[in-house]
């Protein structure tokens, strides 16, 4: 099981829960922030600290952002553009930085800052 982030962080990214993370596994992409499936340990600290309420354990995923579980995965398993190989388990976010892409879900997303 693994907490997931859905659609309200899409172009916000206000990284609370980042900086909340006690193993780091909170990845940023260029318009949104993605959980690694893999490297979460569930500890749900990451949920309460979230200004836009963007974070769910994924049994609690509200049905409009059901799509949003397998997106996150998909940052970590699959070649996005831009990329030479998928990302796969890194082992934390910090070293990485910002990965400067999005999945296809997160990328065609309607900007939500203008």
């Amino acid at each position: 099981m693994t907490y997931v982030i859905g659609s309200p962080c899409i172009d916000v990214k206000d990284r609370a829960c980042v900086e909340e993370c006690p193993v780091d596994c909170i990845y940023e992409g260029n318009r949104s922030l993605y959980i690694h499936p893999d490297e979460c340990v569930d500890c749900g600290a990451c949920e309460p600290v979230c200004p836009v309420e963007a974070i769910y354990y994924e049994d609690d995923l509200p049905g409009e952002l059901q799509p949003f579980l397998a997106d996150n995965a998909a940052f970590f398993e699959d070649t996005l553009p831009g990329q030479a190989e998928p990302l796969g388990s890194p082992g934390g976010a910090a070293p990485l930085g910002v990965v400067p892409t999005d999945t296809p879900l997160v990328a065609q997303w309607p900007r939500q800052d203008a």
